[in-house]
């Protein structure tokens, strides 16, 4: 029987701890810290893993340099301590990387101001990165010669971090952590109906594959539904002091831009900070801060114009770039979190990115309102207190819940692959080399993957011609990682689906065969779901 389904299984058969009904970011934070810490877990979601907002970050694990101006010191003093754990737990996949930001001429803040700034950033940040450095508008270009510093009076240099690989892989890893600690987590369960029942927590789910419905017992309810949060306590009965605003944040990927690997940042139009971030082989634009009302929002031709105009007048490109140019679109909302009753209408852009928890101790009940990639760790650890708070024993006291395999084992592995013959192996879209690649999205599971290898040395094949994406890892992310659609491996698994456009992806050679291997007899349906389904368009 497929992970899935056992997992699925377990969920009706006896009362969990813990219930943890969204499987972004916070909820897989809060599974993987709470099963590893011995509580009994439970984590559903109605669509898959980060398949809402958690897919569509800007993949900056970043202390937040922009909050200060608006005094909000704490927020990055608990932001930068987040990304330096983050960046010591998971070396292969978060790494520093520089930002150069252009100071236009006439802007609200001096040059001087905003370099006393980006000093005090880094000191509030504990100095984990390289320290910033003052830039002449004459020395940009020849630093950056993509930057056109027509209109500058300055730049300014410094650190933070950035995801390696896709945001929605780096939620799975959490996910994976969470499974190995005995967590029962499965995709595709929609709650509909939560009740507090004698002490107990039933609630009423369906399986969107198969139809079949459940209900599973819990002591304690976690809602980490993201922008679902308000409705998926309404539907509880809860009564919260907090609620969410939601603002739509869109980026574009086109071909890359420059070769020096810095994130470039400028102030747009609107005065907010706006980015170019490499990734792989491309570049991704943005973003925009659009106040929406509800969580399911698409890209308009305002914002790619926005996004688009914004980024043809600070660049000196060979030509502007056009919507022709555009690979794929990431859109998302950000839930920030208001007390209830408050009016947001005349300062929603300066709302303030801090993560709530909100505990019913007596219906035992939590609330996460907000959260980031980057705060991840920190709703983690407040979560674990406040279950322990409502009496669920926390049996284990792990130092890190989840982190990447030691530095020992990282050399031993990468020894097996050169052994093996395949250390030299490089994906042809990105250069990176298999080995790197296995370590860096699987850890402690890419090991099994070189036995594959050794065995099958045709396993090291590309799974679809032209990526980095083998065969090994095809028969592990089926095995283990409950791949339900194409989607979920094209654009969540995997950025197959942000590096190549729709119609160059589908007509790539291996594609079809890749879903006869996944999805075996529901090969060819699958692939014919994916061509008619949104995440496709």
């Amino acid at each position: 029987m497929a992970l899935r389904e056992q997992n699925i299984d377990a969920l009706c058969r006896s009362p969990l701890d813990v219930l943890i009904v969204g499987g972004g970011i916070n909820g897989a934070v809060c599974a993987s810290a709470l099963s590893a810490r011995g509580a009994k877990v439970g984590l559903i979601d109605s669509r898959d893993f980060a398949g809402l907002t958690s897919q569509h970050s800007s993949n900056l694990i970043w202390g937040g340099v922009k909050y200060m101006e608006g005094y909000e010191f704490g927020l990055v003093a608990e932001l930068c301590r987040s990304r330096n754990e983050l960046m010591r737990r998971f070396p292969s996949a978060i790494r520093e990387i520089r930002f150069l930001t252009t100071v236009p001429r006439g802007f609200r803040h001096h040059p001087m101001m905003l370099w006393a700034g980006a000093w005090l950033y880094w000191l509030i940040g504990r100095g984990y990165t390289s320290p910033p450095r003052y830039l002449r508008a004459s020395t940009i270009g020849t630093v950056e010669p993509v930057i056109d510093t027509v209109h500058s009076t300055a730049g300014l240099e410094y650190s933070d971090a950035y995801l390696f690989d896709n945001d929605a892989r780096f939620v799975f890893g959490f996910i994976r952590s969470a499974l190995d600690h005995g967590c029962l987590a499965a995709n595709y369960i929609e709650a509909l109906e939560l009740r507090d029942r004698a002490g107990e927590w039933r609630v009423k789910a369906r399986d969107g594959v198969t139809g079949r419905h459940l209900e599973i017992r819990s002591k304690v309810l976690v809602n980490a539904a993201g922008a679902y949060v308000d409705e998926l306590n309404a539907a509880a009965g809860i009564e919260s002091r907090h609620r969410h605003v939601l603002s739509k944040g869109i980026h574009l990927v086109v071909p890359r831009i420059g070769d020096s690997g810095r994130v470039l940042a400028f102030f747009a139009d609107d005065g907010r900070l706006f980015f170019a971030i490499p990734m792989a082989n491309r570049t991704c634009i943005g973003t925009t801060d659009t106040r929406v009302d509800a969580p399911d929002t698409a890209v308009t031709d305002q914002d790619r114009m926005f996004v688009l105009s914004n980024i043809n007048s600070r660049l000196k490109l060979p030509r502007p770039l056009t919507r022709a140019d555009i690979i794929a679109e990431r859109c998302g909302v950000r839930p920030l979190v208001v007390p209830k009753g408050s009016d947001v209408a005349m300062d929603f852009l300066q709302l303030s990115r801090r993560h709530v928890v909100e505990t019913d101790r007596e219906r035992r009940q939590l609330s996460i309102f907000g959260g980031k990639l980057t705060d991840c760790i920190n709703v983690g650890e407040e979560v674990c207190r406040q279950v322990a708070g409502l009496g669920v024993a926390l049996t284990r006291r792990p130092s890190h819940w989840c982190v990447e395999p030691g530095r020992g084992e990282r050399t031993a592995f990468l020894e097996r692959a050169r052994e093996i013959g395949i250390a030299e192996d490089r994906a042809p879209d990105t250069g990176e080399s298999l080995s790197e690649r296995l370590w860096r999205r699987y850890g402690r599971d890419a090991g099994t993957m070189l036995d594959s290898i050794a065995k099958n040395p045709d396993l090291a094949a590309p799974a679809i011609a032209g990526t980095g994406l083998r065969l090994c890892e095809i028969d592990h992310l089926r095995d283990r990682e409950m791949i339900v659609t194409l989607a979920d491996l094209l654009r969540r698994r995997s950025k197959l689906a942000l590096l190549y456009r729709h119609e160059e992806l589908m007509a790539m050679k291996g594609l079809p065969e890749l879903c006869d291997r996944l999805f075996g007899d529901q090969g060819r349906a699958k692939f014919e779901d994916y061509l008619g389904s949104e995440e496709a368009a």
